[in-house]
């Protein structure tokens, strides 16, 4: 069984908080978790300054020493708090890649299938007899 770490939406449409929870990869995001691992909620308080999350750090490097693999999302958090080290081998946007304009490639000729002036291509003149 693959267990994943993810957060599963839980509140009201404007007032969203997420449960980090350990479940198995193949369930759908609100299923029943293996282990509720913390709250995450979005929004700020009145006076506050900072989104607040509780998790238990604990169990949280428990399960990543087991094998579960963090989401997209649950990785950009992990690396915010310290629990994963941040990861500087992948990079946001690639190079973009340089082609080769469709001019030059139009002209390019085949040089087998030039012919002199004068002379007839023999390759279209040749019949096979079936007798």
């Amino acid at each position: 069984m693959a267990v994943r770490l993810r957060m599963a939406v839980h509140g009201l449409r404007n007032n969203r908080i997420f449960h980090i929870v350990a479940v198995n990869q193949r369930q759908r995001r609100n299923a029943k978790p293996i282990e509720l691992l913390g709250v995450y909620n979005p929004r700020l308080k009145p006076g506050e300054s900072t989104k607040t999350i509780e998790w238990s750090v604990q169990r949280i490097k428990y399960w990543l020493k087991v094998g579960a693999t963090p989401s997209k999302s649950m990785t950009k958090l992990l690396q915010m708090g310290g629990i994963l080290a941040p990861d500087l081998s992948i990079t946001p946007n690639p190079p973009p890649r340089e082609r080769e304009p469709a001019s030059t490639a139009s002209t390019k000729v085949d040089t087998a299938t030039q012919t002199a002036p004068g002379e007839e291509a023999t390759t279209h003149s040749a019949h096979l007899s079936t007798a």
